[in-house]
């Protein structure tokens, strides 16, 4: 037995930037494979980055980045595919929610992280990308735990897309180097405004002030 979603337009779920954006009650029980294909896409991205890594940083050759742009575009491709199938076939299951957000960040920042150490991307850019998506994902949770959904926005699927694009262009063998500049300060915007306005949207009540609760009085 699986946790899963309705697959109903009402209680879609949208894994384009952190949890699922559904209440916990709307979970229900379906006899789901313990191990489905949503789920075997979202392993194979994350078993595709130590490759990545690996391609990115034994050298510098022409060949050896494309092959690097084959995998990362090839990863990133089954970012849309595995929630696609999860709702098309009613699979959305607990360990999918969680595990394709997280697919997603480790994928971007393993890359960025390379690519920091071939000094391709500068150091603060990966810096302010990385941190949003631990602040933003650190939010998610707090807001879940006070039963609270923040739905995924065109901000978040347009930053996912800036990043990519911009990943990319930066693997790719050029000599374009402003091409790759203007990528990145456009990834880096869209990801500050997303981180922004999440927090903004989260702000009233994530961070409102609770009051007294007397059964849970005193320190933990």
């Amino acid at each position: 037995m699986r946790f899963s979603l309705p697959t109903d337009a009402e209680t879609r779920c949208d894994y384009a930037d952190g949890l699922p954006s559904v209440p916990a009650a709307r979970y229900r029980f379906r006899k789901n494979p313990p191990v489905n294909a949503p789920l075997w896409l979202t392993a194979a991205r994350i078993a595709a980055i130590p490759g990545l890594m690996v391609v990115l940083l034994v050298d510098q050759t022409t060949t050896l980045r494309w092959w690097a742009v084959g995998i990362y575009v090839g990863a990133a491709l089954t970012d849309s595919l595995d929630g696609w199938l999860a709702r098309s076939r009613g699979q959305v299951t607990v360990a999918g929610a969680f595990l394709d957000p997280l697919a997603d960040k480790l994928l971007v920042s393993a890359a960025l992280v390379c690519l920091v150490d071939t000094g391709q991307v500068p150091a603060w850019v990966a810096m302010v990308i990385i941190a949003r998506e631990f602040a933003v994902t650190g939010l998610r949770l707090v807001a879940v735990s006070e039963g609270i959904v923040i739905p995924a926005a065109g901000f978040g699927k347009a930053k996912t897309v800036a990043q990519n694009v911009a990943i990319v262009a930066v693997i790719i063998p050029h000599s374009f180097d402003l091409l790759n500049d203007l990528l990145l300060y456009t990834a880096v915007v869209l990801t500050v405004l997303s981180g922004v306005y999440y927090f903004i949207v989260a702000r009233r009540r994530v961070f409102a002030p609770q009051g007294p609760r007397s059964e849970m009085a005193g320190d933990p």
